[in-house]
């Protein structure tokens, strides 16, 4: 059963304190993939959203017009998604992430246009995966 996100309050804006009295343990990762961003990616921006239809505010990270990711917050956890064309397959394929993503990207719906990979964070690899990701997602036109 996949974990319902946490920020369900319209009137809370997600800050940093809001999120990380969600997330526990999580905190380090957290920290971690946005010290990555900021350092490596000084281009990506942020916006949270709240959306009616999930009842819950979202993080979208871009880059210019693209959207690299989407980002959910759990209890003790946060979920991120990357969607990707089937132009990216070779890349995810041939890209060092775990096996259980690149099985994610396989046995996605084929007719749909974007396929989703969704990484819900609890151990250090996981941000090892999202680098791998993020680079993808940058070199995509």
């Amino acid at each position: 059963m996949k974990e319902k996100p946490v920020l369900t309050d319209k009137d809370l804006f997600p800050s940093e304190e809001v999120i990380f009295t969600h997330i526990g343990k999580a905190k380090n990762l957290w920290v971690s993939l946005f010290e990555h961003i900021h350092s490596r990616h000084p281009d990506f921006s942020e916006t949270w959203k709240f959306y009616r239809d999930g009842n819950c505010w979202l993080l979208k990270v871009s880059q210019k017009k693209k959207t690299v990711f989407w980002l959910s917050v759990l209890k003790n956890s946060f979920r991120t998604t990357f969607y990707f064309s089937e132009k990216a397959e070779e890349m995810i394929i041939d890209a060092a992430v775990s096996e259980h993503l690149k099985e994610q990207y396989r046995n996605a719906e084929k007719s749909a246009r974007l396929r989703g990979l969704t990484i819900s964070w609890k151990k250090r690899n996981d941000l090892e995966d999202a680098k791998a990701l993020i680079e993808i997602k940058s070199a995509m036109k």
